[in-house]
């Protein structure tokens, strides 16, 4: 593994969003000073926090968390403990899956249980394809963890090891829709094993079998929640590095890298203040890195991105049954579905969506008696489908049109429930600076994929590392946390930080925007 040459004993991390945390604490446990810089007046980067007014707690980003323990990970490299930062809460079942014939599953983690509502809703034959699929799927993430996915990546090379013969055996290479067939014939449960690989960018029928590790993370692993939402993880976090001597500056937008020959020796604010580095972590999208950078890696092919998605945050005084705090709303379209986001761009004509309950959960994040909802549409990014000045013009009508469909599939009455509401669209992702706006950075398709993903190292500068969705291993929170990990070993030589035997400060202290 390649490592950042020279001395790295005080370390700026630029963004305070959860790759950049999880690598501000792995430095931290390993020994470096370590600065946040942070444009926004509080952590969270793209799992923040939007206030809808009536004490209504949205979370902006991500709402399924997966793979706690890679934060566990984190919060140990300083001697620290999730369970005392965090009150995380396993979801069971882990969605509740609609479908536009009436049908309706429950998808449970719990094996025994899944395996008994799979025959319940398909049928023995199927319940037995499930559990050979829950094997297969294990057996997946198994292959590919170590070597594809918790690494950093010097050369294509390195794939070469007896787990990619491994991952060749179990079909990795081959279409995720062909190899999920085989073990389910019914359309509907493929649906709810193959729907991830939007995450990745990517329709079931052309993404990589590989990808199927992601319905491993849904499915088997288990899906979590933390009490306050989703931004408890970063505020959590933040705290943690705070109480082990991270210095914050909240408010604080770089706008150059100070360079002495092939070196950053300080980053520069957008106030005036300079603070100056031995090394740094960059954890912005990648055209704003490679801007601060100065220069921008060729690719013999251009990257491209994935689907962008368009959310509705709504506070209600009302509840409908049928929604649990996840429910996957599946349309009766669905080849069709993934040709408009990622060929034809246009927003889907038959929508699946994501609805989300969180105060199913936690009632606490909106008032009392009311509950908050937040509706997930994948849609078009901004270089396939509608531009972000034409999103602007579309999105009232588009609000309609997902209203409609609610109301279609249950949610009668919705419109006269709804007291707040904020729609956000591909508009509102280009603004905060997300290319191609999209929330989900550059697709997963196999040049972009392992070694051939956009490096966390740039040639010409020895001492600026890349962490988040758009490098290595990729997009989601286990994956961003990884890349933390990963841009931190980069740094200190070391594969995995050594952990700190205590923890400084008092647990569950949390962070207060402020600057120095």
């Amino acid at each position: 593994m390649r490592a950042v040459r020279g001395p790295t004993d005080h370390v700026v991390v630029v963004g305070a969003g959860l790759a950049g945390l999880s690598a501000a604490l792995h430095l931290l446990g390993a020994g470096r000073r370590v600065t946040v810089v942070e444009r926004s007046t509080g952590p969270g980067g793209r799992a923040g926090r939007l206030d809808l007014g009536g004490a209504y707690h949205a979370d902006s980003g991500p709402t399924v968390l997966t793979m706690p323990h890679l934060a566990e990970e984190a919060f140990a490299a300083v001697g620290d403990e999730l369970a005392d930062r965090l009150d995380l809460m396993r979801l069971e079942p882990a969605y509740h899956a609609r479908f536009a014939d009436g049908s309706h599953l429950e998808v449970h983690t719990d094996a025994e249980a899944m395996e008994e509502e799979v025959r319940r809703f398909a049928g023995p034959g199927e319940a037995a394809g499930y559990r050979r699929l829950r094997g297969w799927l294990t057996d997946l993430y198994a292959a590919q963890m170590r070597r594809f996915i918790d690494a950093n990546f010097d050369s294509p090379l390195q794939l070469l090891t007896p787990d990619l013969a491994r991952l060749a055996m179990l079909g990795g290479f081959g279409r995720l829709d062909g190899r999920i067939r085989r073990f389910l014939s019914d359309e509907r449960l493929r649906r709810v094993f193959s729907f991830q690989a939007l995450y990745a960018g990517l329709p079931p029928a052309r993404a990589l079998a590989a990808y199927a590790v992601i319905a491993y993370m849904d499915t088997v692993a288990g899906v979590y929640f933390p009490r306050d939402g989703m931004h408890a993880l970063p505020r959590a976090m933040a705290a943690s590095a705070l109480d082990a001597g991270a210095e914050f500056h909240w408010d604080g937008e770089v706008t150059r890298l100070e360079r002495s020959g092939d070196r950053v020796t300080a980053v520069h604010l957008a106030d005036g203040r300079r603070i100056a580095c031995d090394a740094v972590v960059l954890t912005p999208d990648l055209p704003i890195v490679y801007r601060l950078l100065g220069r921008t890696p060729r690719r013999l092919i251009p990257l491209t991105h994935s689907p962008s998605a368009v959310v509705w945050h709504v506070g209600t005084d009302r509840t409908w049954p049928a929604t649990g705090h996840h429910t996957l709303s599946f349309g009766a379209a669905w080849e069709r579905t993934f040709d408009e986001l990622t060929r034809t761009g246009r927003p889907m004509s038959d929508p699946s969506l994501l609805v989300t309950r969180p105060t199913a959960t936690d009632p606490g994040l909106a008032p009392a008696g009311r509950e908050l909802y937040y509706v997930l549409a994948p849609c078009p990014n901004t270089a396939v489908g509608p531009g972000a000045d034409e999103w602007r013009d579309l999105a009232p009508r588009y609000r309609d049109e997902l209203l409609a469909v609610l109301r279609d599939r249950g949610l009668a009455g919705s419109e006269a429930a709804i007291e707040r509401e904020r729609l956000v669209t591909p508009a509102d992702w280009t603004a905060q600076g997300h290319a191609a706006g999209s929330p989900f950075s550059v697709a997963h398709t196999f040049p972009q994929t392992g070694p051939f993903r956009p490096r966390n190292l740039v040639r010409g500068v020895a001492n600026a590392v890349i962490a988040g969705c758009g490098t290595t291993p990729g997009v989601g929170i286990p994956t961003v946390l990884i890349s933390g990990r990963l841009a931190a070993a980069r740094i200190t030589g070391t594969p995995r930080p050594p952990a700190r035997s205590s923890a400084r400060g008092r647990p569950g202290r949390a962070p207060q925007p402020r600057a120095r």
